[in-house]
């Protein structure tokens, strides 16, 4: 595995699914911005760890979620 460190994490701008729950649900952040990588977090642990995805890896992801797809 790869590490990738972000520049300055509080420093991103961080942002949560529109389709989330405004009541502390389980949900994931992403943070928007940063070069070649999507830094996703958990959303009650803002402090927490960061995991990176690749650009591309993010979008075959997005792209498998939004048709519906689905690898066991």
């Amino acid at each position: 595995m790869k590490r990738t460190f972000l520049p300055d994490p509080n420093g991103v701008v961080w942002r949560k699914s529109s389709y989330s729950n405004q009541e502390g649900g389980d949900c994931v952040e992403v943070a928007d911005g940063v070069t070649g990588v999507v830094p996703v977090r958990d959303s009650k642990v803002p402090g927490g760890p960061v995991v990176s995805f690749g650009d591309g890896s993010w979008t075959a992801f997005i792209s498998g979620v939004q048709g519906g797809r689905r690898r066991r």
